[in-house]
């Protein structure tokens, strides 16, 4: 069971990147997946979450309004629209999943990164200023 985002890249202030997360290994349409970053010197944070149906997502009070989270569970992946980035987005970005059929079915705040069974290796994301 693998994980694998996107490469990431540098960006300007204010610009846009999209990253996405495929599985591979068997299929997770019924899991609830996540994104979260770690930046130089922090600790891991969460950015975005979505439940196994993806009808209900949550985010991170420092990205709502310009991060976007969904997927698309035929093609087993999961992406992070981002828009209007700052230099305080840079961090490496993280994939994650929980069980199948598990977690909440609405979603109204982060969501701890102790539920997540599954992660990716990440992907740098740099903006610059």
């Amino acid at each position: 069971v693998q994980l694998e985002e996107s490469a990431g890249g540098v960006v300007q202030t204010g610009g846009s990147l999209r990253l996405s997360c495929t599985a591979s290994g068997r299929r997770f349409s019924t899991n609830p997946m996540a994104w979260f970053r770690q930046a130089p010197g922090k600790e891991r944070e969460f950015v975005a979450a979505i439940t196994w149906r993806g009808d209900s997502t949550s985010y991170a009070d420092s990205v709502k309004g310009r991060f976007a989270i969904s997927r698309d569970s035929a093609k087993n992946r999961v992406y992070l629209q981002m828009d209007s980035l700052k230099p305080e987005d840079t961090a490496v970005y993280y994939c994650a999943a929980q069980p199948a059929y598990t977690g909440s079915d609405h979603l109204s705040g982060p969501v701890p990164e102790t539920e997540y069974e599954f992660w990716g290796q990440g992907t740098q994301v740099t903006v610059s200023s």
